[in-house]
């Protein structure tokens, strides 16, 4: 199944993140359950439209990572697997 996001959507496959201790102890990411403030970017809208009726050129690509804020992006899950949608604007930078 592919996802089509429109306008100015971006569709991001969170990335998981481990931690480890200062004595090497590996803690998964689901130890905090935290929501994740970085991930791959998987799919791109057309752009925001402007009103001169022509589409602002998105500056994400899919495969990028990227950062967001912690509590901007929704949530949904498709075929067992969770991603993340959330408008251009709210991505923080891309990760190189």
């Amino acid at each position: 199944m592919q996802i089509k996001p429109l306008n100015d959507k971006v569709v991001v496959k969170a990335s998981s993140k481990e931690e480890k201790t200062r004595s090497g102890i590996v803690l998964p990411d689901t130890a905090d359950k935290e929501r994740p403030e970085q991930g791959e970017v998987i799919a791109v809208g057309p752009g925001k439209l402007l009103d001169n009726g022509s589409r602002a050129p998105m500056s994400v690509k899919p495969g990028d990572k990227v950062l967001f804020k912690k509590y901007s992006p929704d949530e949904f899950k498709i075929e067992q697997e969770e991603f993340l949608v959330l408008s251009e604007g709210e991505i923080i930078g891309i990760i190189e």
